[in-house]
């Protein structure tokens, strides 16, 4: 993996929480260190296997003039994320806005802001017991692939399940699903929450009957957890109905606690 890297490349903007600042614009000045898998264009030397540096100068301009944002940091995440969606050959991207001349009563450069942002890989568990089980988890696959920020990758098999608790219920339909992401984990553990809430979920009774449940398994190799999120998902090393389905499409993922791949500890 290699970068291609843009500094200080200078655009005019309407970006500030001041009316001067929106109505008369101001120069802002940009840097970005965008990682690239520069293998292959290194290779073939063939620009349409890479990222085209004046292409991405000229989009970030565009960028910059068509919107009007109060806050740097808004701007400057926007931003990040958008080069992310727009060029599939960007993986990574740390960028900085910076602001001449600033609006304060002190003598100063420029102020900045500077984000970083990247794709990551992420397994999602997906599970059904009301209704139409495996249109509620087909739809949820759906809403991913339709969302920018998301790219769907390899889609398990959906196996009738036993529910698992001392509430009787349904049988479930499972399944897991590789997902490749711009969300942070907070962020993406909001979204599929949103997806549950579209399916009509309701929490009345702790591991009770769910149109869809979406479970945050693995997330990279990252290691954390607090009263809202816990990654890796604490119980997924003990459900079959979550091993069985990720051994199909990422036997050789590793769980980052245990230091075990998938397939070592089904069987």
């Amino acid at each position: 993996m290699g970068q291609i890297i843009i500094k200080d490349l200078e655009v005019f903007g309407n970006h500030g929480v001041y009316r001067e600042e929106n109505v008369l614009g101001q120069k802002f000045l940009i840097s970005a260190a965008m990682a690239v898998d520069v293998k292959k264009v290194s290779k073939n030397d063939e620009i349409t296997e890479s990222v085209h540096y004046g292409d991405i100068c000229e989009f970030i301009t565009s960028f910059m003039k068509e919107d009007t944002y109060k806050l740097l940091e808004t701007v400057t995440d926007k931003l990040a994320t958008a080069l992310l969606v727009k060029y599939d050959l960007i993986r990574s991207v740390e960028l900085e806005i910076k602001k001449p001349w600033a609006p304060i009563a002190l003598p100063i450069d420029t102020v900045s802001v500077k984000v970083n942002r990247g794709w990551h890989k992420t397994y999602i568990g997906l599970g059904s017991n009301m209704g139409i089980r495996e249109n509620y988890l087909n739809d949820a696959v759906a809403m991913m692939e339709a969302d920018p920020k998301c790219i769907v990758g390899k889609v398990s098999d959906f196996i009738n399940t036993k529910p698992v608790g001392p509430v009787e219920q349904d049988d479930f339909l499972n399944g897991c699903m590789e997902l490749d992401t711009i969300y942070t984990p907070y962020e993406l553990l909001e979204f599929v929450h949103e997806l549950e809430n579209q399916a009509n979920r309701e929490r009345k009774i702790f591991w009770g009957p769910r149109t869809l449940d979406l479970d945050i398994l693995l997330y990279d190799d990252l290691v954390m957890s607090d009263e809202d999120l816990a990654i890796p998902h604490p119980l997924m090393h003990e459900r079959k109905f979550v091993l069985e389905p990720l051994m199909q499409i990422a036997p050789n993922a590793v769980h980052p606690l245990l230091k075990k791949r998938i397939r070592e500890i089904l069987y």
